[in-house]
């Protein structure tokens, strides 16, 4: 393997595989914090897709919701004292928060559904609003509560702890710790994603839904009424947005600051497309475009050395910020190779008036 190690290029590859093998279990828990709110805003995104309603309102309402939910949960937390003994130190404070970043998530879905279905507006610029409305008014809204208030804060979540036995499994202990080293919202996302998996396609619901993405016309003929399936499912689409708010201030970090959502919300877009318009392939586009900002931890952490010295002495000239907007490159670089063979539902986009028949 040295030997190998030694070729120009290919021995670089080489090392960079090899140190990724070694280096992935470490950071396989970083991976999936990292794609948590990617993978619930994918999954809103699916939904009101599926539905033939495009979403780009994604990014605003995370943001409206991770602001809401951390003020609803500093002002809880002010009112009560002490530290919680409950499953993931859950609070008062936190549910409540959780409950009003998912709600935040579920109004301004209705809003963008009430444009979108009922008003027929383009649903481009909906979303468009909901994004600069959003950015806008929590960035006013920071400086009126939160900055004059520098104690406000309900706290986050603490991750839970698998047991030994599970994590020190030979070959697949890792995963459980991926998967069970995380908050009660990050510990859901796998939930969701394989419950929404199945319900798309084992379900009626799933089946109604598809039929209403692909040709509302003729799902009409058959009894199924598109634009009130079209307002549920956006609707509840918009309780994914408000959770994945809700984990970036709540469960991520404690802390709100203006556009943290970082473009999180364009990135669950992207993941919908690579993932082809299904849960679980929307899950990993986003646990892929994570992988790279986990890498700069691992590289800052625990730096390529021994078989890997020449990746070391390489990657330690690459400066921090190259990594950070790796996820974003990826995105490009995938969306690139994707778009025009991943087929979108057939009606998305398109506004839908019943017929009347004379």
């Amino acid at each position: 393997m040295e030997a190998l190690y030694g070729i120009p290029i290919i021995g670089l590859l080489l090392q960079l595989i090899g140190y990724l093998v070694t280096v992935l279990p470490s950071i396989a828990p970083i991976i999936l914090n990292l794609a948590a709110p990617i993978a619930l805003g994918a999954l809103c995104g699916l939904m009101c897709e599926r539905s033939g309603v495009v979403n780009i309102g994604i990014e605003g309402m995370m943001l409206s919701a991770a602001f809401v939910a951390f003020v609803v949960a500093g002002i809880v937390a002010q009112g009560s004292t002490g530290r919680s003994e409950a499953p993931f130190g859950a609070t008062s404070a936190l549910v409540l928060g959780v409950l009003a970043g998912v709600l935040t998530g579920v109004v301004v879905s209705v809003l963008h559904a009430w444009l979108s279905i009922s008003i027929r507006a383009d649903q481009i610029i909906s979303g468009t609003i909901i994004n600069v409305a959003a950015l806008g008014l929590t960035g006013y809204l920071n400086r009126l509560i939160i900055t004059p208030n520098p104690s406000l804060s309900g706290g986050t979540f603490r991750p839970f702890q698998p047991p030994a036995e599970l994590t020190n499994i030979p070959v697949v202990g890792w995963l459980f710790e991926m998967f069970l080293a995380q908050g009660p919202i990050g510990m859901s996302v796998i939930v969701f994603v394989l419950l929404l998996q199945v319900l798309l396609f084992r379900s009626r619901w799933g089946l109604r839904t598809r039929a209403v993405g692909e040709h509302p016309r003729a799902a009409d003929t058959v009894g199924i009424n598109v634009i009130r399936l079209r307002y549920m499912n956006v609707i509840a689409a918009g309780a994914f947005a408000g959770l994945a708010g809700a984990y970036l201030t709540l469960e991520g970090t404690s802390s709100f600051q203006p556009g943290m959502t970082s473009g999180r919300g364009f990135i669950a877009l992207a993941a919908v497309i690579f993932g082809r318009w299904t849960p679980l392939g929307a899950f990993g586009a986003a646990l892929l475009f994570t992988a790279s900002n986990a890498l700069a931890v691992a590289v800052q952490f625990q730096p390529p050395t021994g078989d890997f010295e020449q990746l070391g002495s390489i990657v330690a000239q690459i400066p921090t910020e190259l990594y950070g907007m790796l996820p974003y490159v990826l995105t490009i670089v995938v969306l690139a190779g994707v778009v025009g063979r991943s087929v979108a539902p057939a009606a998305v986009g398109q506004p839908y008036a019943k017929e009347v028949r004379a």
